[in-house]
């Protein structure tokens, strides 16, 4: 019995499967990077820069996907949804920060789970939007993305299945209740302090006119 030839084409199978593996684990590694950057530069204000990193971001996912397009099994291995993941948060984070609406996940290009979980992990960055709201004395605006962390909350609830198919987005729910359970005291802390400020001002300035 000579296995020679079968031998050689599952060697041959298995080092394309390999190689695909590699190449979308490269990609998906470059579009987390530069997903992560895009968020420091949103903080930061430098939307230009965020919008170049957020689509180099994407052509690496597109890469990822094209590579791995003949392997299912290395496609759904996991790293490319947790690249998505990191592409939608990226994505998110800029609409709520800067007040547009929200891009739909086929807009984005990721999978409903993925573009969910990137969701849920935009509201810590709406929470850190705040909390640099607050320390520059802008209120209304911080209320604003307040606002919009409790609607996309809202929307998190919603999606009750199992987490085999959302990607574990329960736990990640949970822990975007807490962060918004967290910012709406600490706003509500900066509105008490800002109008006993206020009242003090005009108390001393009703003084300085009866002077």
């Amino acid at each position: 019995m000579d296995l020679q030839p079968l031998s050689a084409d599952l060697q041959r199978e298995f080092e394309a499967k390999m190689a695909a593996r590699e190449a979308a684990l490269a990609a998906a590694r470059g579009a987390i990077r530069r997903s992560a950057n895009a968020i420091r530069a949103i903080h930061r204000g430098e939307l230009d820069e965020a919008h170049r990193l957020m689509d180099e971001a994407a052509e690496a996912l597109a890469a990822g996907e094209g590579a791995v397009k003949d392997h299912p099994d290395v496609r759904f291995a996991g790293f490319l949804h947790d690249a998505q993941k990191e592409y939608a948060e990226a994505r998110v984070t800029e609409a709520i920060i800067t007040g547009k609406d929200l891009p739909p996940p086929d807009e984005l290009g990721v999978s409903a789970a993925a573009y969910l979980n990137g969701m849920a992990e935009a509201v810590g960055e709406g929470r850190r939007a705040v909390l640099d709201l607050l320390r520059h004395g802008q209120v209304e605006r911080s209320e604003e993305v307040l606002r919009a962390m409790e609607e996309m909350y809202y929307v998190l609830v919603t999606i009750d299945y199992p987490d085999a198919i959302t990607g574990n987005l329960r736990r990640a729910t949970d822990v975007a209740r807490g962060l918004i359970e967290r910012t709406r005291g600490d706003l509500s802390v900066s509105i008490v302090q800002r109008s006993l400020r206020d009242a003090l001002e005009r108390h001393a300035e009703d003084l300085r006119r009866e002077r």
